[in-house]
C-alpha cells in the first residue's frame, strides 16, 4: 500500500480476500445465501440473520443498537441517498429484469415508491452528479464534461451543494464512494459541505486495473487511482474487488456514529458500480446468470440490503428517507451489458435510455408503500426537495433548475406537466414537453462516439412510443417549431446567465 496514513480502515481491509475480522461470519453468510439463492421465497430486504452483516459490521466495537427509547420525531428526517453508476432502468428486478436477482432493492420498492418517469440530470458521470447535488444545470457553471485524473477543474466554490445547505441546518454530512466533481483539494467533498469523505475522486476505469488504460499507467502517463479520506490519499490503486464492501462498511460505521435523536444526518453513498471495469467480489464472481455485470449488480443489491439492515438495527428506519437511483443510463453496444428496459439508447445519448433511470424512495409513514408512480421527477429536484423536507426554503437568489417534488414523493396527484431539457455538453440536444419529445440532433444510440450526428428533427410521443421508434416530425411541423424554439430559448438563457 502506498501513502497509507490512516490505520483503522486499511489495516483490516487490505487487498487480501477474507483477511479481516469477521471474515468467517461473512464466508458462512454468503455460502448460506448462495445455497438458498438471493431470491428466496420471502424476498426479505436481506437475510437478517446472516447476509453480509458479519463482515460489514466486523470492525464495530459494539453491536448496532437503537439510540434509546422509541424515537419521537422532533427534528427533520435523516437522508440516505444511494447512487449507482451506469445502472440502467431495466437492470433491477422491480423494473422488469428477470435475469439479475435484486431482492433487496425489490423489497425497498415494495416498501416504498418506484418512479417510472425519473430523469438523471445528465447522461454522463460528472455533469449528472453536479446537477444532482446542486439542483442546477451543470451548463450554468461550466461542468459539462467528464473529469479525469489530469483535469484541473471541478465543482466551483460558488456552487452550494445539498450537503452545504443541510450542514447549515445542523445535519451531520458524509460522502462515501465515487465523487467525480474534481480531485484537487479545493474541489473535494469536504470543501462542499461534507463533514467527512471516504472514496475515489473519479471513475474506477481511470485506473491501472482497467484494461483500456493499463498501458498508459504502465508508462506512468497517468497517476494511480487514489483512495481518499477527507483530503488525504490513504491508498493508491485499491483492489476494486473489495471497494463496494469497503464503502458499505464505512457507511455503516458512519451510521453507528451519528445514530442519535438529537441531530439528523445526510449520507451520500455514491457507489462506483456497475461502471466498467467490472470486478465482482470473489464471493459474487459467477453468482449471476448474466456474467460479470450481473454479478456486480447482485453484489450491489446485497450491500444495499446490509445498509437497510443497519438502519433497522439502529432504529432509524422510521426517521430516514432512503433514495436509490443511478447517475445515468447503461453502457450499451460494444461490451456494454446493461439494460435500458423498453427505452432506446443509453449512456451519453439524449435518448430516453440515457436519461431515464431507476428511482426508488422509501420512508415509512410518509412515502406510500407498494406504489408505482408516473409522477415526473428528476435528479435536479432532489436538492430542493430534501431541503424542503429538512425545513429549509430554497433561497430565491439562487437560480434553481430543480423544483420541490415533495408532492411526488408523498404520492399526491401530479400537478406538474413534464418539461425537461436534455443537455449534452453545452447544447440542448432534445426537449420534452408533456408527452412530446423533440430531438434537435440525433446521435448514435450507444453514445460512445458523439462526433457523428444528424441535424434533423426527430419527434416522438412518449405515451404511445416510449421506445422513440417513430419519427412524427413530418406530421406535426408546427409542434416541431414550437419545441425547437422552446429548447433554443432555454439554451440561450442558461448559457447567457450564471
Amino acid at each position: 500500500m502506498i501513502g497509507s496514513t490512516a490505520e483503522p480502515l486499511h489495516a483490516s481491509f487490505a487487498c487480501r480476500p477474507m483477511s479481516f475480522p469477521g471474515a468467517s461470519q461473512f464466508r458462512s453468510a454468503v455460502e448460506a445465501v448462495g445455497k438458498a439463492g438471493l431470491c428466496g421465497a420471502t424476498r426479505n430486504v436481506l437475510d437478517r440473520r446472516q447476509f453480509l452483516v458479519g463482515a460489514l459490521l466486523a470492525r464495530s466495537t459494539t453491536a448496532l443498537q437503537p439510540p434509546g427509547p422509541a424515537f419521537i420525531r422532533r427534528r427533520p428526517p435523516n437522508f440516505l441517498l444511494i447512487l449507482a453508476d451506469d445502472l440502467g432502468w431495466g437492470d433491477l428486478g422491480c423494473y422488469g429484469n428477470s435475469a439479475i436477482r435484486t431482492p433487496n432493492l425489490d423489497r425497498l420498492a415494495s416498501s416504498g415508491t418506484r418512479f417510472l418517469q425519473f430523469y438523471a440530470a445528465a447522461p454522463l458521470c460528472t455533469p449528472s452528479r453536479a446537477g444532482l447535488l446542486t439542483g442546477r444545470l451543470p451548463a450554468r457553471f461550466g461542468l459539462t464534461h467528464v473529469l479525469g485524473p489530469l483535469s484541473r477543474g471541478g465543482l466551483p466554490s460558488t456552487e452550494k451543494t445539498l450537503a452545504s445547505w443541510l450542514k447549515l441546518a445542523g445535519y451531520t454530512t458524509a460522502c462515501i464512494g465515487k465523487w467525480h466533481l474534481g480531485h484537487l483539494p479545493q474541489f473535494l467533498p469536504t470543501r462542499h459541505g461534507f463533514h467527512t469523505y471516504f472514496g475515489i475522486p473519479y471513475s474506477n476505469d481511470m485506473s491501472a486495473q482497467a484494461g483500456a488504460h493499463a498501458f498508459l499507467y504502465s508508462l506512468r502517463l497517468l497517476p494511480p487511482l487514489p483512495l481518499i479520506r477527507d483530503e488525504h490519499v490513504v491508498e493508491r490503486e485499491p483492489n476494486q474487488r473489495f471497494l463496494l464492501e469497503r464503502f458499505t462498511s464505512e457507511a455503516i460505521r458512519f451510521l453507528q456514529r451519528v445514530a442519535s435523536p438529537a441531530r439528523p444526518f445526510f449520507l451520500y453513498l455514491a457507489y462506483h458500480a456497475p461502471h466498467r471495469p467490472l470486478h465482482p467480489h470473489p464471493q459474487f464472481a459467477g453468482h449471476s446468470s448474466s456474467g460479470k455485470y450481473g454479478d456486480v449488480v447482485e453484489e450491489l443489491d446485497a450491500h444495499v440490503g446490509a445498509l437497510l439492515e443497519a438502519l433497522r438495527r439502529l432504529g432509524l428506519v422510521e426517521d430516514t428517507l432512503v433514495l436509490f437511483t443511478s447517475d445515468n443510463g447503461p453502457v450499451i453496444g460494444g461490451s456494454g451489458e446493461g439494460s435500458a428496459g423498453p427505452f432506446r439508447g443509453g449512456k451519453g445519448t439524449a435518448w430516453e435510455g440515457g436519461f431515464r433511470v431507476p428511482c426508488v424512495a422509501c420512508w415509512p409513514g410518509r412515502v406510500p408503500g407498494a406504489m408505482v408512480s408516473s409522477a415526473f421527477f428528476t435528479a435536479l429536484d432532489i436538492t430542493p426537495t430534501l431541503m424542503s423536507l429538512a425545513g429549509l426554503r430554497p433561497p430565491s437568489h439562487v437560480l434553481w433548475d430543480g423544483r420541490d417534488a415533495t408532492s411526488a414523493l408523498v404520492g399526491e396527484p401530479a400537478a406538474r406537466e413534464p418539461q425537461f431539457f436534455f443537455w449534452l455538453g453545452r447544447r440542448v440536444w432534445a426537449v420534452r414537453k408533456g408527452p412530446w419529445k423533440l430531438h434537435l440532433t440525433v446521435v448514435p444510440e450507444t453514445g460512445l462516439v458523439v462526433r457523428r450526428h444528424w441535424w434533423r428533427p426527430y419527434l416522438c410521443h412518449l405515451d404511445t412510443d416510449p421506445g422513440e421508434q417513430c419519427n412524427l416530425a413530418a406530421e406535426h411541423p408546427g409542434l416541431v417549431e414550437e419545441l425547437r424554439e422552446l429548447a433554443l430559448r432555454h439554451q440561450r438563457e442558461v448559457l447567457g446567465r450564471a
